[in-house]
């Protein structure tokens, strides 16, 4: 089984196209697993039918936290392109955030703050690698930004979070924007 092509299936039917695959999301972004389970049979590229085991084998293996199930649905955390507005709970962020970004990019985040672009919010990390390696994915020598969470959160700004390791925002002000 090609669970990595399976995965970013997953991902696409969940985060960008799920009328596409039939799906119905709800405010929380889940889709129920059965309608999953048959658009991705239906049309299956797969040498056999994908079953619920699978798709437990993909969250429980993957690096990456991309996907949730609880009960009988299933949901991608982030990443969402959908016009459909994904209900998050605000939460508290952790003090300092990072973000992975290129140099031509740069010049305008800097004059106007990080902005969600195509997707629902703007991706943090917790971290310095994931915020480098995520960069990585566009720039050969991403420009590391740190992120004043803290003060952001305290002045207003939400913060939500995507996995154990992604956060989220909708937008963040250049004002709390550092370069590293």
């Amino acid at each position: 089984m090609d669970y990595t092509k399976l995965s970013k299936e997953i991902s696409y039917a969940l985060r960008h196209e799920p009328r596409r695959y039939g799906l119905e999301l709800d405010e929380e972004g889940f889709a129920p697993i059965n309608q999953l389970l048959e658009a991705i049979n239906n049309g299956n590229g797969y040498e056999r039918d994908i079953t619920r085991d699978d798709l437990e084998h993909i969250i429980d293996t993957s690096e990456k936290i991309r996907h949730e199930i609880v009960g009988d649905r299933i949901r991608a955390l982030y990443g969402h392109s959908v016009k459909q507005r994904i209900f998050k709970a605000k939460v508290e962020p952790p003090a300092v955030l990072y973000h992975g970004t290129t140099h031509a990019a740069l010049p305008k985040i800097m004059r106007s703050g990080l902005k969600p672009m195509g997707r629902q919010y703007v991706h943090l990390s917790a971290d310095i690698d994931t915020a480098i390696s995520t960069g990585a994915r566009r720039d050969d020598n991403p420009v590391l930004l740190k992120v004043d969470a803290e003060t952001a959160s305290k002045d207003g700004i939400a913060f939500f979070v995507g996995s154990n390791n992604v956060w989220l925002s909708e937008r963040i002000p250049q004002d709390y924007l550092f370069v590293m």
